[in-house]
């Protein structure tokens, strides 16, 4: 485990802790149980995600696969594949419709993905770890619902915090590295 991840382990624990002592203390017991259910899902999804990531990024670069048009995101390509909201607007009048059209068939049969190269691009979103978490969070909603437990505050901002932590401490470790 590395440095980083401890530091996220250990800020959530505390920040767990706090939670609990709190909803202890102020609230009743259904608030503790919406609560400690939501930030648990919640942190099992965030570790999930980045363990999937990072394995994902670490076979891509022993492979040696390196994207390279960095100019468009892979969201950009599926939400504006033919680059119409693009802030470049380029005219040709004197296009001959016919080669157009040809040449966009060329671009496209260019740019047509293999099943094995779509599949190697959504491990990140099919693995193991994220769909066990996001399973772990589903099955704990309907428990806090089929028991009559379910506060919608309490666990939507348990939902919250552990992604807040996240961010937050991995912002900081990105601050402290580029003031090294």
């Amino acid at each position: 485990m590395t440095s980083i991840n401890k530091k996220i382990l250990q800020t959530l624990f505390i920040v767990d802790l706090i939670i609990v002592v709190l909803c202890i203390v102020l609230f009743d017991v259904k608030i503790v149980w919406n609560t400690q259910i939501g930030f648990i899902s919640a942190s099992l999804v965030m570790f999930a995600s980045m363990r999937s990531y990072r394995r994902m990024v670490d076979a891509r670069v022993a492979n040696g696969i390196v994207t390279l048009d960095d100019s468009k995101d892979v969201i950009d390509k599926l939400e504006d594949p033919h680059d119409l909201y693009s802030e470049e607007i380029v005219e040709n009048e004197e296009v001959d419709l016919r080669d157009a059209i040809k040449e966009e068939k060329a671009r496209m049969k260019e740019n047509r993905r293999s099943l094995g190269q779509t599949l190697k691009d959504t491990k990140a979103a099919l693995s193991l770890y994220r769909m066990g978490a996001y399973v772990v969070l589903i099955l704990g909603f309907m428990y806090l619902n089929r028991h009559e437990l379910l506060h919608i505050p309490s666990y939507i901002f348990s939902l919250t915090i552990p992604m807040l932590v996240v961010v937050y401490i991995l912002l900081g470790a990105k601050e402290n590295q580029t003031q090294d």
